[in-house]
């Protein structure tokens, strides 16, 4: 009888959802998990112990990709690495999110204002402009001659493949302005409800737009991508253009799929 009652108990455990939040710290991208503390009230034992258990799991797994720690009373604290990071926006800023025909299959839910729908596209249009200019200055090749619907197309689609060096020799991360990492925050974040959404119903999809909007632009005042930067910082100048084509991927992702509308290249 034990048996079973251990048994149901794990059952249920698997069953229920243990919330997974993003921390609000947009320095440091950092997930907190409370399922040590749930797991404490269902199997009467310790939070700190069942975290310490948990987090010796998840460092043999996760190796270097989370920095992994624990808080009182049983708080599991999981940071991304700067190589998991790098990874993860190479596979934004090249593959994307999905492929064309699916996005474009896709029908938007949501009827916005025109004032959040133009800052939306006119973000979008400025990330097609950037990256368009970096294609002419010979920064980013072009796997072929643009095709005739390429204004359909995702950027990501039409780079050639090419490794952004995110990361310098030490396999940290060169995009440690605020602004830039304020802008990868968004990214998480939008890409996080994107894909996997608590309840897209009830998902407010023009704050989502108008935030990673208002992230790009801070972005776009504040850390140069030519002139002094391109000549002397060759890599981070690359690198803040991969951040470009992500943010153009997202913005593009949203504005058919949730936003009902056309992602623009230009205004």
């Amino acid at each position: 009888m034990d048996s079973f009652n251990y048994h149901q108990k794990q059952q249920s455990t698997i069953q229920t959802k243990i919330p997974l939040h993003k921390g609000r710290d947009d320095q440091n991208i950092l997930y907190i998990s409370g399922v040590a503390l749930r797991l404490s009230k269902s199997h009467n034992r310790d939070g700190m112990e069942i975290a310490s258990i948990i987090t010796s799991q998840l460092s043999v797994i996760c190796q270097d990709n989370l920095l992994v720690r624990i808080v009182a009373p049983g708080w599991i604290h999981l940071e991304l690495a700067d190589s998991f990071l790098a990874t993860w926006l190479q596979h934004l800023a090249i593959a994307g999110l999905g492929e064309d025909g699916e996005i474009m299959e896709q029908q938007g839910v949501a009827i916005i204002k025109p004032s959040g729908l133009f800052a939306i596209q006119y973000a979008h249009a400025r990330c097609c402009s950037l990256i368009l200019l970096a294609q002419r200055k010979g920064l980013i090749q072009f796997r072929e001659a643009l095709p005739d619907n390429w204004q359909s197309l995702s950027l990501g689609n039409l780079v050639s493949a090419m490794q952004i060096p995110w990361v310098n020799g030490e396999i940290k991360l060169r995009l440690n302005h605020p602004a830039e990492r304020c802008l990868i925050s968004e990214l998480i974040q939008a890409v996080d409800n994107l894909i996997f959404p608590n309840d897209s119903r009830a998902m407010n999809w023009e704050k989502l737009g108008i935030d990673l909007s208002r992230a790009f632009t801070d972005f776009w005042s504040q850390c140069r991508i030519w002139g002094e930067v391109k000549t002397a910082f060759p890599e981070l100048t690359l690198a803040r253009l991969g951040l470009v084509l992500a943010t153009q991927t997202v913005l593009r992702f949203l504005l058919i799929t949730k936003l009902g509308s056309v992602a623009p290249w230009e205004l």
